[in-house]
This record gives C-alpha cells, structure tokens and sequence, in this order.
C-alpha cells in the first residue's frame, strides 16, 4: 500500500517473537497510535505547504515561523490519531503488518 509514507521504528520489536499472524497483529497494535501521529503529521505538513502556497499572492509578505508550522503540524498529528476513522486505523494496522514482515525478511538475511 504506497498510500502511507511513514517511517515506522521497529527498533524496539524483537522480530524473533514475530511467528504467527496473531503476533504480527499485535505488534502492529502497540505500534498504531505512534504510525497515526506520524501519518497525522504527514498530513499536516503536506496541509501547511500547500496553505503557505495558497496564501502567496502578489504583494504580500506572509511568513510564518518555523515554531508556527511545527505547532500545527503536531496539533495535525495528535488530532488525527484521535479521529481516524474505524477503517484508515484497519489499513494502517494492516500496512505496519506488512511492514514488520518486509523488515524481518530483510533482517534475517
């Protein structure tokens, strides 16, 4: 699913305990409230530039600091993790599932 650009850190999952599809779910499970943030800060970022270009017209001077574009992005990222719906929390589950298996292939080689 390219929908989600997300990095997601795996540094604290033993993939050594990651055997069955039930593992996997779970794993993805303590790790989606984190990848909603990041996917909610993506948004949010994507959101700004696009607002930032939206409001350049001739003549103007709008600039915005750098502690005002961080603000709104966090803010993006916390209220997306609490009002993604039912199903983009499915997908998402489903996408860090798919993850965690592409990163435990590559780490047994």
């Amino acid at each position: 699913m390219t929908k989600y650009q997300i990095n997601i850190d795996f540094t604290n999952v033993d993939l050594n305990n990651l055997e069955t599809e039930e593992d996997f779910k779970r794993e993805a499970k303590i790790l989606l409230p984190q990848a909603l943030i990041k996917l909610g800060e993506n948004i949010g970022e994507q959101t700004w530039e696009e607002l930032q270009n939206n409001l350049k017209q001739p003549g103007t001077k709008y600039k915005a600091s750098p502690s005002e574009k961080r603000k709104f992005i966090q803010e993006t990222g916390r209220t997306y993790q609490r009002k993604a719906s039912s199903r983009e929390k499915q997908e998402l589950e489903d996408y860090i599932v798919e993850q965690l298996r592409i990163f435990q292939s590559q780490k047994s080689i």
